[in-house]
């Protein structure tokens, strides 16, 4: 017999939250770039059809992102240094902006370059479009004053960092902390016997890998006194050194500046260059975070002009400078900064990790400790995942 129960439409579900037709998405930075990218794949799969464009760089072209301006046109580092940069960088802005007037994206995500990303969302709210900062400005470093202009325009801030939920919470941002988008993605592709057969390197040669920075400017400025470095460590042992270039500089444009060293250019590979090495001499910034996740002894430096050296110090303040050592709360790689940054320090701190088994087991044991936290608040989702569902639920708000 048939029931009345069996008879009766099944009762609705949830309306499906309404999908965006059109976003925005901006980044200024190379690693700002990689992140954004994974964040669109994700992104589309749940939204097919939605449009991407925006600011794009390698892999958010890669991801299906139609470019209106170029990452590459914005990745400049320093405060003297953007100047003369400013008018192409102002002419990309505008760029931006006219391409989103008349399409009024419903969404607009940015990443990284506060001082232009500020601009471009501040417009974008004069537009009524809802604004998502993905990867947090470091306010809470330097000019600390630029959280008010956050409250007012942006809606949802993502933060990788697990100290930054705190500050932007108490400070009135809508944040949330979704963990570091590397986390789950950094892993070599070969065994250490396969790097090496690849490269032809010697097995019983401890291997150096050297990472100048991504960007050319950065290169230019840290490779003469990495070079000294080399050939310091080069008169008392056997060593090889590898430099993994980024896409924005290639091993090609290496070449000429590395003619004479011991140090070899190679195309990308960081990953397994840092994996496989035995000490990782790298530049301030994400690959600091990439080799922790990697276990990858290291010392760190960076160089900028002195003018943009005697400006940051009046404006930055924090207990530390690399990333790595901010997240433990300690010092626990070294830091070699403006002055300090020679072939004499480096050589000096490299070959103490490489003497000193302990020390390298300590450092080792603490990088373990920071990958951990790097994880997010729960380790079995990736945080492009937590990302997409914050950004889900501020569009279906704003779609209403």
């Amino acid at each position: 017999m048939t029931t009345i129960a069996e008879n009766r439409s099944p009762e609705p579900g949830p309306p499906a939250p309404p999908s965006p037709r059109r976003v925005l998405i901006s980044a200024g930075e190379p690693s700002g770039d990689y992140y954004a990218a994974e964040l669109v794949r994700e992104l589309a799969r749940r939204w097919p059809g939605c449009e991407f464009f925006g600011c794009a760089g390698p892999h958010l072209r890669e991801a299906g992102v139609q470019p209106v301006i170029s990452t590459e046109d914005l990745a400049v580092v320093g405060i003297t240094e953007v100047i003369r940069h400013l008018p192409r960088i102002w002419r990309r802005y505008r760029n931006l902006i006219s391409s989103a007037r008349p399409v009024r994206p419903d969404l607009a995500i940015v990443t990284d370059s506060p001082d232009f990303h500020f601009r471009v969302a501040r417009q974008l709210k004069k537009l009524g479009i809802p604004v998502v900062y993905l990867v947090a400005p470091q306010v809470w470093a330097w000019r600390k004053g630029r959280v008010k202009t956050m409250r007012r325009i942006i809606d949802r801030l993502l933060c990788i960092f697990p100290f930054e939920e705190r500050f932007f919470r108490n400070n009135g941002v809508p944040v949330a902390y979704i963990g570091h988008p590397l986390a789950r993605r950094v892993r070599p592709k070969l065994t250490r016997e396969e790097f090496f057969r690849k490269h032809d390197l010697e097995l019983r040669r401890p291997l150096i890998a050297i990472l100048p920075g991504s960007r050319r400017g950065e290169a230019l400025r840290h490779l003469p006194e990495l070079r000294r470095a080399a050939e310091i460590l080069s008169r008392d042992r056997d060593l090889s050194f590898i430099l993994p270039a980024s896409p924005l500089c290639g091993a090609s444009w290496f070449a000429p500046m590395l003619a004479g060293s011991s140090i070899r250019a190679i195309e990308g590979e960081a990953w397994d260059a840092m994996a496989h090495c035995d000490v990782a001499l790298a530049a301030s910034g994400t690959v600091t975070v990439e080799a922790a996740l990697l276990g990858a002894p290291l010392v760190t430096f960076y160089r900028v002009s002195p003018m943009s050296w005697a400006v940051g110090k009046l404006l930055v303040d924090v207990p530390f400078y690399s990333m790595v050592n901010l997240i433990a709360e300690k010092l626990i790689v070294p830091e070699l900064m403006q002055t300090e940054m020679t072939g004499e320090r480096l050589a000096a701190e490299t070959r103490r990790l490489l003497d000193d088994a302990a020390d390298r087991g300590k450092m080792k044991n603490e990088l373990a400790l920071v990958a951990a936290k790097l994880a997010g608040p729960d380790e079995a989702t990736d945080p492009m995942v937590r990302a997409a569902n914050e950004i889900e639920q501020l569009i279906a708000v704003s779609l209403r």
